[in-house]
């Protein structure tokens, strides 16, 4: 037979059985969380070393500069409309032709500015057959009134109809030369250099003098213009360091390799956005820009000297801003706050938070703890 043995409570805790109970629960948490984090601490002891790509934290010159995005302009862009009433009679450009100042793009039927040209110079002959004939007339009665021959009513009358010719030839020459002008116009040629766009007017079709509809629009893109938009704040500095020499202006690298040049900026500032435009000029001997295109453009103020660089692949985003992981000399992972001034292509200008020399975690800080163990490959030495 099995004997039980009851345990016998103290008073109170009969009379009040829970009263004990707390404080046999506060023991055992005490006692599991010390275990808890003895355990944790071990763990982190003995977790195995993460494998990271490593790289320094260098001082170099690093430009300043501004980002923006930019439109390609042309700069010249020409409307090839008629200065006269015809009939086109030929077409010697074609849709998306490169064409030189100069160059040949529509006639006109010339035959009647022609004709019309024969008619004044016609009018032109006539009129100085018969100023020949008035001034020989005019010297004759000039004799004759000087002995008394004719009256001075006479001579004046005389003389007034050579005055007449006069100004008629002087009308009968200029005719002629509107009618020759009109006659150079049914020849248009190609007032610059640049890239024809689609022919919009074709053979046996009317043309009025200036009518709306050009018959081809010709764009000068070599070279060209990008056009940008700066906030206002930066225009003093643009302004200062503009007058010392022509600030660089860049685009992708995919649309040429030379650089171009700060050329204009608006004298105003728009109210509606607080910016001001700019324009740089670009050779564009390769024609890669084309007009109307959105690119990525970078202003260059100037050269900082001694800037703190990072690759931007190392800043991680939490809570409180950007971070980095650096590696410590115990070979520990440690987290570092720091101040990104600005970011120029693949790499981050540290303001504060980073000194040179120290090593950052370009690559596995996703498997990183604070204090983690690393097993550090520098990116900076060939492997």
């Amino acid at each position: 037979m099995t004997t039980y043995r009851l345990f016998r409570s103290p008073a109170n805790a009969t009379k009040f059985p829970w009263v004990a109970l707390p404080g046999l629960l506060a023991a055992c948490a005490l006692a599991g969380c010390g275990d808890k984090g003895a355990a944790q601490a071990e763990a982190k002891k003995s977790a195995p070393a993460v494998p990271v790509l490593t790289t320094t934290v260098v001082e170099k010159r690093m430009p300043v500069r501004l980002h923006a995005i930019g439109t390609v302009e042309p700069v010249a862009s020409v409307a090839i409309k008629s200065r006269v009433d015809g009939l086109i009679a030929r077409v010697h450009v074609r849709d998306g032709q490169d064409v030189v100042k100069g160059e040949l793009l529509f006639q006109l039927d010339p035959k009647p500015f022609e004709a019309q040209m024969a008619h004044a110079q016609a009018d032109l002959a006539r009129d100085v057959a018969q100023l020949e004939h008035s001034q020989g007339q005019e010297r004759r009665y000039k004799e004759l009134l000087e002995r008394n021959f004719v009256s001075s009513e006479a001579y004046a009358q005389v003389s007034a109809n050579l005055r007449g010719l006069e100004s008629t030839i002087k009308g009968d020459e200029s005719e002629v030369n509107r009618t020759r002008i009109n006659l150079g116009y049914a020849t248009m040629r190609s007032p610059i250099s640049g890239r024809a766009g689609k022919i919009l007017l074709t053979e046996g079709n009317l043309v009025k003098a200036n009518d709306t509809l050009a018959m081809v629009v010709i764009n000068q893109i070599s070279p060209i213009y990008v056009a940008l938009s700066i906030p206002q704040q930066h225009f003093e500095e643009i302004r200062r360091m503009q007058a010392k020499s022509p600030l660089r202006v860049d685009v992708p690298p995919e649309y040429g390799k030379t650089a171009g040049k700060l050329a204009f900026a608006d004298n105003t500032v728009d109210a509606s956005t607080g910016t001001i435009k700019l324009r740089g000029i670009f050779d564009n001997s390769a024609k890669l820009l084309w007009p109307g295109q959105f690119v990525d453009t970078w202003l260059t103020l100037r050269e900082e000297p001694s800037a703190r660089v990072v690759p931007a692949q190392a800043l991680q985003n939490g809570p409180k801003g950007q971070y980095v992981y650096v590696v410590k000399p115990d070979a520990t992972a440690e987290v570092r706050e720091v101040v990104v001034d600005r970011i120029e292509g693949s790499e981050a200008v540290i303001a504060k938070g980073l000194d040179p020399g120290e090593s950052v975690v370009m690559d596995g800080a996703s498997r990183l703890l604070p204090g983690s163990k690393v097993i550090a490959k520098s990116a900076d030495k060939p492997s």
